[in-house]
Order: C-alpha cells, then sequence, then structure tokens
C-alpha cells in the first residue's frame, strides 16, 4: 500500500514549502488513488484534505458541512494563533444576514460602473511607470496603488492612509510571516482605524459603503452590531485588496513565463475576459489549505466516511487540475470555453468580490497590452523573489521591461 493510500495515518501538511507557482506532484496521485486523506496540520486537530473538483465543491457548498461548527475547537491551522474570521466563520442565517448588507456594492451592475474609473487609475499608474522609464516594479508601480485606490473609493476609505492599513492588513492572510503579538496588534490597528471611520460617518454622513453599513446598523440595531459593522468593514478593506494586489503580478508572470502566453494575448486582446478565468483556474494563488469546515453528521465524500464533528479542508489549487473536469489540466490554454474554476470559491462563501476582481484584472491587462505590448521581465527568472508565510503566494517585486 502506498503512502497516500493510508487514509487512517496522518500526513504532514501543507506536503511541502510552497515553490514559485509549482503545484506539489502529490496532489495529483492523491485525485488518482485517496481523493479524500488524512492529514496533519502544523496547529490544530488532524483533518481530511479533499482534493477533487466534485468533492471540493460538496464541501464548500453543502450546508452539512460548517463553518460556524470550528468556533470553540482546535481548527487545523498554519499559524498558531485562532483568530475571529468574522463573516467568514458563520453559517446561514447569520452569515446571510450580514453578506446581505454588502453585496449590492458588488454586483456585476455596480463593478462595470467602476470600470471607467478603474482604467483611469490603471493608465495614470501605468502611464507614471512609462515616463520613468524601465526597468520598472510592477508591484510597486501598479499591482499595489490599484486595487488600494479601488477599494478605497468603493468603501470611503481615505487612500492617504493606505501605507498604514496595507500594513495591517497582512496579520490577515499571515500565517508565520509575523510574530503572533506583532499579527494580533496589527488586526487591533486595522479594527480601531475602521472604527474611526465608522464614527466619523454618524457625524458626516457619506453615500459610500461605509456609510451604508453605517445607517444600517442605526436604523436594524437589533439585527447588527457594532463590532459587526467594524469587523465587516475591516475584513472588506482587507481582502478587497489583499489578493488581488498578489494575483496582479502573478497573472503577468505566467503569460511572460509560459509558452504562447503575452503573445497569444498581444495579438487577440479580445481574449483577455477569458484569459483571466483561466489564470484563476492555474494559478495556485493558495499556499496552503485553509477554513476548515466540519461535518454537521456522518457524510460519505471522496470515497471515505467523514465522521460528524470531523473538519475537511480543500485543495482549491488541486480541483483546479482536476483531469475530469478540465481537459489537459497542467496545460495554461488562454481560449479555454468550458471553465467552471473554483479560484474565486463556491458556496455561500463564494467570495463576494469576485466580480470586482474579474474587471479589476482584465483592465491591468488590457492596459499593459495597449501601452506595453513588449511587456518582459528585466531581470532572469532565477532572481525574482516570492512572498513566504502567507496564505497566499505572489512576488515581493517584479521588475520589467519594454
Amino acid at each position: 500500500m502506498t503512502e497516500t493510500a493510508q487514509p487512517t495515518i496522518p500526513q504532514p501538511y501543507p506536503f511541502s514549502d510552497p515553490h514559485r507557482l509549482d503545484i506539489d506532484p502529490r496532489y495529483a496521485r492523491l485525485r488518482q488513488e485517496q481523493p479524500l486523506t488524512r492529514i496533519r496540520m502544523p496547529f490544530g486537530e488532524p483533518a481530511w484534505l479533499a482534493t477533487r473538483h466534485a468533492d471540493v465543491r460538496i464541501v464548500l457548498g453543502d450546508p452539512r458541512f460548517s463553518r460556524a461548527a470550528s468556533v470553540g475547537r482546535d481548527e487545523p491551522r498554519n499559524s498558531p494563533r485562532q483568530t475571529d474570521t468574522g463573516i467568514l466563520q458563520m453559517d446561514p442565517p447569520e452569515h446571510t444576514r450580514l453578506r446581505r448588507l454588502v453585496a449590492k456594492a458588488f454586483t456585476a451592475r455596480r463593478v462595470e460602473e467602476l470600470r471607467p474609473r478603474t482604467r483611469l487609475v490603471a493608465e495614470e499608474l501605468v502611464e507614471a511607470m512609462v515616463a520613468a522609464g524601465p526597468p520598472a516594479d510592477l508591484v510597486a508601480g501598479l499591482a499595489t496603488p490599484l486595487p488600494i485606490r479601488v477599494i478605497c473609493d468603493l468603501l470611503g476609505v481615505p487612500v492617504t492612509d493606505q501605507d498604514r492599513f496595507h500594513t495591517w492588513s497582512e496579520a490577515i492572510v499571515s500565517t508565520t510571516s509575523l510574530p503572533s503579538e506583532v499579527a494580533g496588534s496589527y488586526v487591533e490597528q486595522l479594527l480601531g482605524y475602521m472604527a474611526g471611520l465608522i464614527a466619523q460617518r454618524r457625524t458626516e454622513p457619506t453615500d459610500d459603503l461605509i456609510g451604508a453599513m453605517v445607517r444600517a446598523r442605526d436604523e436594524h440595531a437589533d439585527r447588527l452590531s457594532e463590532e459587526e459593522v467594524v469587523r465587516l468593514a475591516a475584513g472588506l478593506l482587507a481582502a478587497g485588496h489583499e489578493t488581488t494586489v498578489t494575483q496582479i503580478p502573478n497573472l503577468v508572470y505566467v503569460l511572460l513565463t509560459e509558452p504562447d502566453g503575452w503573445e497569444r494575448l498581444r495579438a487577440d486582446p479580445g481574449l483577455v475576459p477569458t484569459a483571466v478565468e483561466e489564470l484563476m483556474r492555474f494559478i495556485p494563488l493558495g499556499a496552503t489549505a485553509a477554513f476548515p469546515r466540519y461535518a454537521l453528521e456522518d457524510v460519505e465524500l471522496g470515497g471515505e466516511l467523514v465522521r460528524a464533528g470531523e473538519p475537511v479542508v480543500v485543495s482549491i489549487h488541486s480541483a483546479n487540475r482536476d483531469e475530469r473536469v478540465f481537459a489537459d489540466p497542467d496545460r495554461l490554454d488562454l481560449g479555454r470555453e468550458v471553465n467552471p474554476h473554483v479560484g474565486f470559491g463556491h458556496g455561500v462563501h463564494h467570495c463576494v468580490g469576485a466580480q470586482l476582481a474579474r474587471m479589476e484584472l482584465q483592465v491591468v491587462l488590457e492596459t499593459l497590452l495597449r501601452r506595453t505590448p513588449g511587456l518582459r521581465l528585466a531581470v532572469p527568472e532565477s532572481e525574482l523573489t516570492w512572498k513566504s508565510g502567507l496564505l497566499v503566494r505572489g512576488l515581493t517585486a517584479m521588475p520589467v521591461a519594454w
């Protein structure tokens, strides 16, 4: 019996330290031989790991699996600290009550209204890079400021405070990059900052999302606590820019290093929307599985019996490479037409900002293709440096020329 076929012996997880955007080959073997396997993460109790697309969708979308049941448990995790993840730790109807507050701000129609402004921001940032001349750092020059400006406009947060809240936001995605006491301090500072903005809205009402949340709180105090508003606003600010800041350079890196990447898009810019979906499938943004779901009853899954009370974590990037769903899954196919990826999650916790992230990624690629069609790495690929100790993978800097 192979190592991957021993479900009773938890394997250490993650299987290996993340290396660039590589995917450990063990995921492919597990999908074939042991799609649901026992693992032990650095902290917390043992768990099941789901690796197939169908099983991942069940864990994320079936109400028999609960996020709220993790409260009070020693949940499997990569960080020594356990933190209150707010809405991410809720099930319906509590989750629905809070999500409804912000969902209207992220509808496809509302996001399309933001597209012209996002194009102007992208144009301004790329223009500044071009004017300064190569080499330019894509991370500092474009990938970081653009999502920050967009989410600040949407929420009503002063963009002049970006250095502070961008620093604090690392605590949300940190596993080991920050000492526990520093991460805890950053979270408290972020919450305090948002509480101050919320208090300001009560004396100076606004039409932004924070203003709308404050009005909802004050009109329906019996359904919404002050702490819930503060945590939700802080979570939106952090999540609304942190992952996109990381994913923009990832997309460009893959396009510049994969065969027929950047050149194909340059020849056919109309492929950008389809390409963004394929890149969301292809790129393993998460450094590790996170946010376990607990079985509320015995559930048969992936040929195993998950007992009530047992946690299950899912591998998004393994699901997105499942050969049962995606033809030639390890090949980047920018024209892939059928693409039911789970890059934005699935179920009730599907990323509320998915439409916003899609739009931002599309705008960035369209702008770069138009303004810098000869884009290329300005240093050897081996000299690029990567983030570590975070829930997400990405470049610390990305020198480019054109």
